[in-house]
């Protein structure tokens, strides 16, 4: 296990608990580096939405156990976030929440149409996602061939 996924584990471990207790769902833990800067990131959502309190409580709880646990050797920012409204789809609770929404997809190599499109979420295996056009064509893609997929936010 990488130093990154040990990170992303122990924080999973940490977070479950908290947001469990405070009836939140923890979506997603990553730890990546922008702009030579170390983030932590804890995203968690509700029904109806996360508030920047709730963001805030999840932070003070957490960040007392970070501080006397000191996993992460590197120095990094934590913050305590929603996922958004174009939240990334990741894991298999994220495809089964999203079934029938529409997604933006964003493919590593181009399968007989663009490498960039919009779909509607139809299905989803170990190995494939099931997608259709706004036409009703069905097709399939292998996930090792998504480099992105996320709700498709309109304004």
């Amino acid at each position: 296990m990488s130093k990154k996924d040990d990170y992303i584990s122990k924080t999973e471990k940490i977070a479950a608990p908290i947001c469990e207790e405070l009836g939140f769902e923890l979506v997603d833990v990553e730890f990546v580096k922008e702009a030579g800067t170390d983030y932590l990131r804890v995203y968690i959502d509700k029904p109806g939405g996360i508030t920047v309190d709730e963001c805030e409580i999840v932070s003070r709880k957490m960040n007392d156990i970070l501080d006397e646990q000191d996993f992460i050797e590197e120095s990094y920012i934590f913050e305590v976030s929603s996922p958004g409204l174009g939240r990334v789809l990741k894991k298999d609770k994220d495809f089964l929440r999203s079934m029938g929404e529409e997604v933006e997809v964003k493919l590593f190599k181009a399968a007989s149409g663009p490498k960039e499109f919009n779909a509607f979420l139809k299905g989803f295996d170990e190995k494939t996602i099931t997608l259709s056009d706004e036409d009703g064509n069905v097709f399939n893609i292998d996930r090792s061939n998504i480099a992105k997929i996320n709700l498709a936010v309109h304004f």
